[in-house]
This record gives C-alpha cells, sequence and structure tokens, in this order.
C-alpha cells in the first residue's frame, strides 16, 4: 500500500463539489415506519483505516458516506447516498427527466422529495434507465406513476433488451442469486470495523419494494437522439458491457456526459460474486474508447451510476482512458497466459497489474478484484473446464472431502493442520484444509470455530468488499 498516491485528495474535493441539501437525519423509512435504509449506521467510517479493514477499502467507504443532493452542472442533480446508485435528475422545459430511479419505491421517493423541496415542485416527464441492473430501476414507481406512462403522458427510456434482462436476471435465477447476493453485499453483517464496512460501490443496499415499468422506447444504436421535455439526449448503445443491455448518453447543450456504469471510481467486476452472465472485457474497453472519442471534447464533466462525477476534460480523459486499458489489459494478459497453457488460477496469482494502472485510485480492486475479473476473462473464452482431465469429472465436494480426511488421518489432524496453518497466516491453505473437513462433517464444531477465524482473517485483509462479505 505504500505505493498508492495517499496524498491525492482530489476524490475528497469532488465528491463534496455542488452539495446542495441533505436528508437528515440519512434514514427512509416505508409506510409502515421500517427503516430501508440508514447512512448513520457508517459514522464509524471515520479517521484512520482500523487493523481490520484493507486501508484502499476503507478510503473508498469514507468517500462513500458523502450523500444528499449535487449540482453536476447547470440543470443536472444527482441524488447520492440513499441506495446502491445516484438518481439523477434533468431539468428540463415543463419538469424533470430522471435517470436510473434507484432500487427501490421508498429510496426514489425520497430522493424525488428532496429534488422537489430544493430545486421546485415539478412533475416528472420521463424517465430514463441506462442499463438492466435493479439498482438503476427498481424504485421506478417511487417516481412515476404507471398509469402516467401507459397513457402516453411520461415516456421510459432504456436500452433495447432492458425487459427481458432485467426480467431474466431477477426472476430465473433470482433465489440462487438473492442468496448470494446476502453474501456478496453483506446485509446481514453487523455494521462496523469487524463486521460490514460497505459494498464496495456504494455503502449499502435500501431494501424496500421493488418495481418495473416496461420501457415506451428503446434506444437500438449509437448516434440516436431523443429530446425529453425540450433537453437533446445523444445515446451511446453499449449492449454487452457491464450489462447485457446498458447505454450512455451525451447532453450536448450542457456538455455532460453519462457513462451509466461503465466507469467507476473502482475496478469493475467482470465476473460478479452473485453470479450473472460473464462480461465481455474487450467490449467493455472498446466501448469506453469509443465514449472518449465521440464525446470527450465535448464533455466538461462526466457523471456516472455510482460515485462522483469528474470536472474537466484532463480528467475525464484520464478516468475513460485509464478504465479503458484496465480492462483491456486484464482481457489481453488473461488470453497470453491461456495461450501459453496455464490454467484460470494460475493465472490468477500471476497477473499484476503495471504500476500505471495499479496506482490509480480508481482502478483499485475495492468492488472487482484482479483475481476473480482474470478468470471471468478466461471462462469467456474457455468456459469452466481448466484443460486437466483430473478436473474433467471430480468426485463432489462431500465424497472428495471422506476421502481426503481419512488419508490425512482422521478429521481431528485436518483441524489442527488447519490450526498450524491459520497461526502462522497462511489462511489460504488453511480454507482450502477446512473446506474438506467440513465437506466430510459439516457439523465438526472445533472445525466450523476455527473456520470462522480464518475466514474473518481473510475478510480482515481484503481490499474488494464483496470478498470482505463473503
Amino acid at each position: 500500500m505504500a505505493g498508492l498516491p495517499w496524498e491525492d485528495r482530489r476524490a475528497f474535493e469532488d465528491v463534496r463539489r455542488g452539495r446542495i441539501a441533505s436528508i437528515e437525519p440519512s434514514v427512509i423509512r416505508d409506510s409502515t415506519g421500517r427503516v430501508v435504509f440508514d447512512l448513520t449506521t457508517y459514522d464509524f467510517v471515520d479517521g484512520q483505516a482500523p487493523a481490520t479493514v484493507h486501508p484502499s477499502l476503507w478510503r473508498i467507504a469514507q468517500l462513500h458516506r458523502n450523500h444528499g443532493l449535487f449540482e453536476v452542472t447547470e440543470g443536472v442533480y444527482q441524488v447520492r447516498g440513499y441506495d446502491a446508485a445516484n438518481m439523477t435528475v434533468v431539468a428540463g422545459e415543463r419538469g424533470y427527466v430522471v435517470i436510473d430511479p434507484l432500487t427501490c419505491v421508498e429510496s426514489s421517493a425520497a430522493a424525488l422529495d428532496l429534488v422537489r423541496r430544493h430545486l421546485g415542485n415539478r412533475p416528472v416527464t420521463a424517465v430514463v434507465h441506462t442499463h438492466c441492473h435493479i439498482d438503476h430501476f427498481g424504485g421506478v414507481k417511487g417516481v412515476v406513476d404507471e398509469a402516467d406512462v401507459r397513457a402516453g403522458r411520461v415516456p421510459v427510456v432504456a436500452p433495447v433488451g432492458f425487459y427481458e434482462h432485467a426480467v431474466s436476471e431477477n426472476v430465473s435465477a433470482g433465489v440462487a442469486m438473492g442468496r448470494r447476493s446476502g453474501f456478496m453485499f453483506g446485509g446481514a453483517l453487523p455494521k462496523g470495523a469487524r463486521g460490514h464496512v460497505m459494498n464496495g460501490s456504494c455503502a449499502a443496499v435500501a431494501t424496500g419494494r421493488k418495481s418495473l415499468i416496461r420501457p415506451t422506447h428503446e434506444v437500438t444504436r449509437t448516434g440516436e437522439e431523443l429530446v425529453l421535455d425540450g433537453v437533446r439526449f445523444v445515446f451511446q448503445y453499449v449492449p454487452d458491457t457491464e450489462a447485457p443491455a446498458e447505454m450512455n448518453f451525451h447532453l450536448p447543450e450542457r456538455r455532460a456526459l453519462c457513462m451509466a456504469e461503465l466507469i467507476s471510481h473502482h475496478m469493475h467486476n467482470l465476473y460478479t460474486l452473485r453470479g450473472a452472465p460473464v462480461r465481455n472485457a474487450v467490449a467493455w474497453s472498446d466501448a469506453i474508447d469509443e465514449a472518449l472519442r465521440l464525446y470527450g471534447d465535448a464533455s466538461d464533466v462526466m457523471f456516472i451510476g455510482h460515485g462522483w462525477p469528474v470536472w474537466g476534460q484532463q480528467q475525464i480523459a484520464e478516468l475513460l482512458g485509464m478504465h479503458r486499458d484496465l480492462y483491456r489489459y486484464l482481457h489481453d494478459e488473461t488470453l497470453r497466459l491461456a495461450n501459453h497453457g496455464y490454467t484460470p488460477n494460475e493465472i490468477a496469482e500471476l497477473i499484476e497489474l503495471p504500476e500505471t494502472l495499479d496506482a490509480y485510485w480508481a482502478n483499485r480492486g475495492t468492488y472487482g478484484a484482479t483475481s476473480h475479473d482474470v478468470k471471468a476473462v478466461y471462462q469467456h473464452y474457455l468456459g469452466w473446464f481448466d484443460g486437466n482431465p483430473a478436473n474433467l469429472d471430480p468426485l463432489p465436494p462431500a465424497q472428495a472431502g471422506r476421502r481426503y480426511v481419512e488419508l490425512m488421518g482422521g478429521i481431528d489432524t485436518v483441524v489442527d493442520h488447519a490450526r498450524t496453518a491459520h497461526d502462522a497466516g497462511e489462511d489460504r491453505w488453511a480454507a482450502e484444509l477446512l473446506g474438506h473437513a467440513l465437506a466430510a462433517d459439516p457439523d465438526h464444531r472445533p472445525a466450523r470455530l476455527l473456520q470462522a477465524d480464518v475466514f474473518e482473517q481473510l475478510g480482515y485483509q481484503a481490499e474488494a468488499a464483496p470478498w470482505r462479505n463473503f
């Protein structure tokens, strides 16, 4: 961590820029009084990083504690810090064009109320969904009545395929994905320096009522233009990048570029641990490069779906270029090593980012991680099989575990070896040993307790919030 630019405080200035007002206290409730979002539980994220939290993760957790209504540029505003994503509001001739109305109805309604209290009580005249992840559309019925959409009074704009992918991701694999999301986002963990610190791309996800409205207009190509409430939107269609259906847009008259979730202030997931189709790293990189070429010189501010905007053409070009090169490097190096015969696990150990990419704050693996991202590239091209026939038809964990435990002299001996490894700081090896032990006997209490200690230490060491939470 000594090589990181700790003296670079630009992000701490940018995250506060343009602040107008906030919800105080930063708590949102549903109609029954149940809390659906509470940022005050993260007040502990202050000062120097404790020994139980990776310093890079602590830094970005501090940044994501900033919340409220912010002016991005004239006529463009964001509500940040009240859900997983940001809700952007563009002031039009008659009302507000709302972009990405958060995860749930309650948080999006509270965000819109904050906007109206400070910018004027105007109607929502259009809704834009940048992509098909639920934290960017689930709150749509908190900002617009579906009857108004169906009557043609309020257009809902999204990339082609948005509705189908939104449904398939949250229904077809919804139960399994929901279970894994609980581990990835750590909702059941106690808040604190020994528990939940953040999600990686945000502090936390609101837990209210989800909604979905079928779009009235689908964007199908880059360069497509729409005028929404008097404001000209120019779209960049970028499918199969961060999401199967996704788009960016440019506001030419306001010299503002929205990069949806192709750009973040962290390394993103080419494979998300909650489970989702693996993302195409080279398509993602190429889409960022296209955005830089199309809109870089015509933009004075860039805003995104998570985190804070960046201002100035130089800083915009820097962030776009660094993310473009990050995903391209992960892609190219993974394939180079795969073509030399290395397996996914071996590649994950071999790849190190060049210093110029690694020391750039917005490339740090506080959400995605180099290890699981390079495995995603491998899976995208070559699937789950690593080419070793021993791994073609392995025994299931319980059968293999029983045999390993017997071979090593019984479960107590395995636990003793795991404890020795743990005491020596070799927690990855300890976790592997205990995996066999608990596959053989899931109820073995000493193994379970030791595994808890091992996982806790691995969590403390993790830079990626999803790794920590799991």
